[in-house]
């Protein structure tokens, strides 16, 4: 069987695709002693070396689902030395990657897997995957300017030279210090909600992601990891061919 040789990489847990395809790109891949290049094909039998190492065989598939506490990076390896969110995963689960991110003081549903070909198409922005952020704002003048604050949540903003606008506003709760909103967004730029809310005049307090595609939080404890069922990979699957 032939595939892609990024695919290949990528399920065998050793990076994920798009870091294969960089180090494709870098020059650091051989397929059968020639040096690959981007887009070639490899089959099974292909002996394909990374950085002069054989990749490991094809790992079985896994995902895995965490309520990211604050205070947590999403990347493995941390150069500051800062808590990663690969400490909360048993040791049985093996490598594992993020899907997407949820910044340092965020917190809520991670998706985590070496399901590498999962993970491209769940994070390209041309998947459009709906995540929804239970997010908690504040203003010293919210009585005042909540509706003005919410009614601009609803318009488009540019991030990133890109125009962007919330799918929906929902609000849960309101006190005259504070709200509770559920935010959905489609593209998950970087610190997209938080960004947001700050070009409507509001501070974000607390930002919890509890939804992602078909994927639902629910009652999952802060810091808590569980597989996900038959039935939520199905789910995801389906998701990634829509």
């Amino acid at each position: 069987m032939t595939c892609r040789l990024q695919k290949r990489i990528a399920e065998s847990g050793l990076m994920s695709r798009r870091a294969a395809e960089e180090a494709i790109r870098a020059g650091r891949v051989t397929v059968n002693g020639h040096q690959a290049v981007l887009g070639e094909s490899c089959s099974d039998t292909d002996s394909v070396l990374v950085d002069g190492r054989p990749i490991p065989a094809a790992e079985d598939k896994q995902y895995y689902m965490l309520n990211k506490p604050r205070g947590y990076v999403c990347s493995l390896h941390d150069e500051k030395g800062r808590r990663s969110v690969r400490e909360l995963l048993p040791k049985s689960a093996g490598r594992l990657y993020p899907v997407g991110r949820l910044d340092i003081m965020s917190e809520g549903l991670l998706l985590m897997t070496n399901d590498g070909e999962l993970t491209l198409r769940l994070t390209h922005p041309s998947g459009q995957v709906l995540k929804t952020y239970r997010t908690t704002v504040g203003s010293g003048d919210l009585a005042v300017n909540f509706e003005k604050c919410l009614s601009r949540l609803h318009r488009p903003f540019v991030l990133d030279d890109t125009e962007v606008c919330a799918k929906s506003v929902e609000v849960i709760s309101r006190s005259d210090d504070t709200a509770v909103l559920d935010i959905t967004v489609g593209e998950g730029r970087n610190r997209e909600i938080r960004r947001m809310c700050e070009m409507a005049g509001l501070q974000v307090l607390r930002l919890v992601r509890i939804a992602e595609g078909p994927l639902l939080l629910g009652r999952l404890p802060t810091g808590a990891v569980r597989r996900l069922t038959e039935e939520e990979i199905s789910s995801l699957m389906k998701e990634q061919r829509e």
